[in-house]
């Protein structure tokens, strides 16, 4: 689409009348960003509606044994004081064969003696209990 006007010969300038497509190409471009940004984005998910399991297991409360540490060392299972540590070794591995294996809280008085607690958290180790908390330290925070 180009027109030449005037002649070679002449010591005139030439005009060019070709289109000016520079502000069409930055329309067409304007167009395809918008084009592109209103385009939803496409997921890679299938939404599916899947039913619930009817059998699915019940959950079993668990069997939970308190074991409790005076100021005088003396260990509470369950609330009644064992006599000696092979007491507490016999309690322990009668747990240790129970299924599932109970939970021990262990809960200590504020003067209990740290090798008290040590021997029972040693103890359970020892017998492969594995579900041990010490619980009631709310009274250790100020």
């Amino acid at each position: 689409m180009a027109m030449n006007i005037g002649s070679h010969q002449s010591g005139e300038l030439e005009v060019i009348a070709d289109m000016n497509t520079t502000p069409l190409i930055d329309v067409m471009l304007v167009l395809l960003i918008m084009l592109i940004i209103t385009i939803p984005a496409q997921l890679h998910a299938v939404n599916l509606d899947i039913p619930l399991p009817t059998n699915a297991p019940k959950t079993v409360e668990p069997f939970v044994v308190r074991i409790d540490v005076d100021e005088s060392s003396v260990i509470s299972w369950n609330g009644e004081p064992l006599p000696d540590r092979n007491a507490l070794e016999l309690k322990l591995s009668e747990s240790a064969r129970m299924q599932p294996q109970p939970e021990l809280h262990i809960r200590s008085k504020g003067k209990a003696k740290y090798e008290a607690v040590a021997t029972v958290l040693a103890s359970a180790q020892r017998n492969g209990l594995n579900k041990l908390g010490i619980v009631g330290t709310e009274q250790f925070a100020n």
